[in-house]
């Protein structure tokens, strides 16, 4: 439960990032970063209280849409929740979503994610796309990030258990899960690769886009952080950001 957790952390950050691009806002502080990953974790634990099919995550798909309808609006997202809790209540509305054919859903899901990879992929403008070590650390990160989690799913539907397989139950979870991923597995590497493969010069930090984030690693930096990521019922005096 933990390995599987964690990597629903890693892919909701991407999303994250994904939904600020796409809604217009400015990048991400840390803080605001952080304070999701937190709500998103007291989220699983009460889903894991009450016994929950599945867990709290961010949804990739409505992150596509969003892209997709333009519409970047925190008020839109507060009442579509609203119509979802009143009309999962009702079992006739869940039969009408249920009815609707695989190929169609196959469709939405390849629009919508469509939209995510591509808003994480507009983030490599700020990069020097010339520069060999970032062309490898691109293009070594994608193509492990979907052979290894091929391997291990293939692997696992073949045998019923995945590669990783001793008497400990909760090791191979920690290993099987995390390499199933395919955003853990490329963001993972990517990062780890970025941080060895180059050094602390100003003008490699240039290169590798990190000058975009650095007016946005406080708060306070950008006035329009408060537009775009203050909390509603004026919260922020108890869940302050740094």
């Amino acid at each position: 439960m933990m390995a599987a957790s964690f990597v629903a952390l890693v892919e909701s950050t991407g999303t994250f990032l994904a939904v600020a691009r796409y809604a217009s806002a400015t990048p991400m502080p840390p803080s605001i970063l952080s304070r999701g990953i937190g709500w998103q974790g007291i989220g699983i634990l009460f889903s894991g209280i009450f016994g929950t099919g599945n867990g709290s995550s961010v949804s990739v798909e409505n992150g596509g849409l969003l892209a997709m309808t333009r519409v970047g609006s925190r008020r839109v997202v507060q009442i579509s929740a609203g119509f979802m809790i009143f009309f999962s209540i009702l079992g006739k509305f869940g039969a009408v979503f249920a009815s609707i054919p695989a190929p169609i859903i196959a469709a939405l899901y390849c629009l919508f994610f469509g939209y995510v990879g591509s808003g994480g992929l507009s983030l490599l403008q700020f990069c020097n796309l010339n520069n060999f070590k970032i062309k490898f650390i691109l293009g070594f990160s994608v193509f492990m990030g979907l052979s290894i989690p091929q391997y291990f799913n293939e692997y696992t539907a073949i045998n019923g258990f995945g590669p990783v397989h001793t008497g400990a139950r909760w090791f191979n979870d920690m290993i099987n899960v995390p390499f199933s991923s395919e955003a853990f597995v490329a963001g993972s590497l990517a990062m780890f690769l970025d941080v060895t493969l180059h050094g602390k010069e100003n003008a490699t930090k240039r290169e590798r886009g990190m000058h975009l984030w650095e007016k946005f690693k406080s708060f306070k930096k950008d006035a329009r952080s408060e537009e775009f990521y203050a909390l509603p019922f004026n919260l922020n005096k108890f869940f302050p950001s740094v």
